[in-house]
């Protein structure tokens, strides 16, 4: 197993009469990108701000990088990009990067390169000299990336990274993502996006009402397929007959469908079916969705947020 970036204990954060986080363990390897889904209210926020030492737990603990969660020194190793963060729209985008550089303690002229270089990577080299109060929303976001990723962080929080973002801005921010971990850093990413999730990251878990209720490895994922039969009738032998190709065989509105780790399973469910003399109309198949899950999972008593 993965030497641990984030290990987390029966986190809990109360607000008032409210609980905010009810219960938060959960253990996210080195060079990892964690997907942390769940629906508008779930706590999600609320649990970046107590692993970054934002918030006090009101119980539980846990360590990011090894240090004891809210360790100081430790912050410069991390960086982080809120959902709803508000830059001085006074300063210049270079000005920003330069600020947040200094806070973190890099120096000249390494902080200048830093800056250049992260910059063009966002696409706003030529807009480095211009006010943030000019900046679209996709450009503020893409600056707000930057200045995540000033010092080098082993750890990055990302919270909504591609709120505003056109096409080709969540292009640029996979693309960032897999830099990061290309070079060992960690990633957590908290998105509605799914298919942005599922098109990046390694693992997610699902959170509701401030507890992980299932966790999920997408290569898994991935490796099932969802199968549809359409036959002329359908009974119990025919069901029982099924279950040997796959799992979860049901009937469901006239149709069969039934779970199978591989392709492969196809043709020889087609032959099974020919060989008892069922009448095929429709066999097709497809990969289940990271939003398939999520509603799954939520279950039907979650309404939207």
């Amino acid at each position: 197993m993965l030497e641990a970036a984030i290990d987390t204990v029966g986190l809990r954060k109360e607000f008032a009469r409210n609980v905010a986080v009810a219960d938060l363990s959960l253990r996210v390897g080195r060079g990892e990108v964690f997907g942390f889904l769940g629906p508008n209210g779930a706590g999600k926020t609320t649990s970046l701000k107590l692993m970054l030492g934002l918030v006090e737990p009101t119980a539980g603990g846990g360590t990011v990088l090894g240090a004891p969660l809210g360790e100081r020194d430790i912050r410069a190793r991390i960086g982080f990009l809120p959902e709803h963060f508000r830059f001085h729209d006074c300063l210049t985008a270079a000005e920003l990067l330069d600020l947040h550089g200094r806070l973190l303690g890099v120096r000249a002229p390494a902080l200048k390169l830093r800056r250049n270089a992260l910059l063009a990577r966002v696409g706003l080299e030529e807009a480095a000299d211009r006010t943030l109060k000019t900046y679209s929303k996709g450009m503020l976001q893409r600056v707000g990336l930057a200045q995540a990723l000033l010092g080098n962080p082993d750890l990055v929080f990302l919270d909504e990274p591609t709120s505003g973002l056109d096409p080709l801005g969540r292009v640029l921010v996979r693309e960032i993502i897999e830099e990061l971990r290309a070079g060992g850093a960690t990633v957590f990413l908290n998105s509605h996006l799914l298919g942005e999730v599922e098109a990046t990251c390694d693992r997610v878990a699902f959170v509701k009402h401030g507890r992980v209720v299932h966790e999920l490895l997408l290569a898994e994922m991935q490796s099932g397929l969802d199968v549809e039969i359409r036959v002329a009738d359908a009974d119990t032998a025919l069901l029982n007959g099924l279950s040997e190709f796959g799992s979860d065989a049901r009937l469901d509105g006239g149709l069969v469908r039934l779970r199978v780790a591989h392709e492969r399973s196809l043709p020889a469910i087609a032959r099974w079916l020919a060989s008892r003399g069922t009448d095929l109309y429709e066999l097709k198949c497809r990969k289940k969705t990271l939003e398939e899950w999520f509603i799954e999972v939520m279950g039907e008593d979650q309404g939207p947020g």
